[in-house]
């Protein structure tokens, strides 16, 4: 793994330095991922988490031709460089109290998502208004395999848990999820300091790696007011 992490920084040094010399216009027109792997004698993962990394950077900007993405007043949040730096980007400040960081086990996800270990890594997090409201209680869950073991004793060290994915080669290649609206349960209200009943979009997605292999589970209570997800459908690339 350390010699595969090593190559997709290598690549993303090479386009960043491409794209800050104006070769593909900060960002827009890079070739397709078939060419760069072929140019780079690499595999897609290998690639992807180069170009996760430039968009860490702020160096490009991809998304799906067919699929769906969640916004925040508006402002479109990218699952693969993590809520909080897409925020952070648009200036937009919503405080995150980390709830739960900590490795467990779950027999029963285990069993849901066909998956052999049983042991996951859990975030729980709460993100809050300047007033303390919640506006989102997420709840992540990812396989404790490989570089990932013990990654809730060692700490995200400042970084967050897209980063730490990204280090370990877990790179997110599709998603799926299920979106209904439901209201909140009195434990969730008192989290997130609204009223039980009170209505919220519930969220359930899975992403997986090229290979199939889950990368992460993730269930979300956002607020409709703030939070809207939107589909779009047809061919598209990187704008």
């Amino acid at each position: 793994m350390p010699g595969q992490v090593q190559k997709h920084h290598r690549i993303a040094r090479v386009l960043a330095d491409e794209i800050r010399s104006g070769v593909h216009s900060d960002g827009s027109r890079l070739p397709g991922e078939h060419a760069l792997t072929q140019r780079f004698g690499v595999s897609r993962t290998t690639l992807r988490q180069a170009l996760q990394v430039l968009g860490e950077q702020g160096l490009i900007s991809t998304h799906a031709g067919i699929g769906s993405f969640i916004t925040f007043d508006g402002t479109p949040l990218d699952n693969r460089l993590g809520w909080a730096q897409a925020l952070a980007e648009q200036g937009i400040e919503l405080p995150v109290e980390v709830l739960r960081f900590e490795e467990v086990t779950d027999q029963e996800l285990a069993r849901e998502l066909a998956l052999e270990t049983t042991a996951f890594i859990a975030l729980d997090r709460v993100r809050r208004l300047a007033d303390g409201q919640g506006v989102s209680l997420e709840r992540s869950r990812v396989p404790a395999v490989g570089e990932l073991a013990g990654l809730a004793r060692r700490g995200l060290g400042g970084g967050s848990l897209s980063t730490a994915l990204v280090a370990a080669g877990r790179v997110t290649d599709s998603g799926e999820g299920l979106v209904s609206v439901r209201g909140l349960d009195a434990a969730e209200a008192a989290l997130l300091n609204r009223s039980p009943g009170e209505s919220f979009l519930h969220l359930a997605q899975v992403y997986r790696a090229a290979d199939g292999s889950v990368v992460e589970q993730v269930t979300s209570l956002l607020d409709p007011v703030r939070f809207q997800l939107h589909v779009r459908s047809g061919r598209g690339g990187q704008p």
